[in-house]
């Protein structure tokens, strides 16, 4: 290992952490609605990139447990931000899915968080932005497409 794959790995684990997810978010979320907070955030999120999904799908794409996304699921739900329905494919398995509300309200969180970074990034020239963005997609697709970091 390299110190600059270990400067790397010290990077992505403050990005990581708690405190700079609050931090980002906190702009983004606030007096958009009532039920969204931080973990609404990251359920609706979900539910917009990867439903209609089941509770358990969904836990386990964005690394929280079942139980947890269930909960918020029925505070989304008695908001009007999401709405449930069975799955065609095993009526056993109930699938979450947003609602125009929730749609809405997806919106203007990805809108908001694109001028929080927007204006995090104005400092920086254009071609250290698109090279960002360029290097950023590159790790996600590898780590993506890795069983493992080894």
């Amino acid at each position: 290992m390299t110190q600059d794959t270990r400067d790397i790995a010290d990077q992505l684990g403050l990005l990581l952490q708690r405190r700079i997810r609050r931090s980002l978010y906190a702009g983004v979320i606030n007096d958009v609605h009532e039920a969204v907070d931080e973990g609404a955030y990251l359920i609706l999120s979900g539910v917009a990139r990867f439903g209609p999904v089941s509770a358990a799908a969904l836990g386990a794409e964005v690394g929280v447990d079942r139980a947890l996304v269930s909960r918020r699921a029925r505070t989304l739900t008695k908001a009007g931000l999401l709405l449930t329905q069975d799955d065609p494919g095993d009526r056993r398995v109930t699938l979450l899915a947003l609602t125009e509300e929730g749609e809405r309200v997806v919106q203007l969180l990805r809108s908001r968080l694109a001028c929080l970074l927007d204006d995090r990034l104005r400092d920086w020239s254009a071609t250290d932005v698109s090279q960002l963005r360029r290097l950023l997609t590159r790790l996600v697709t590898a780590i993506d497409d890795s069983d493992s970091l080894d």
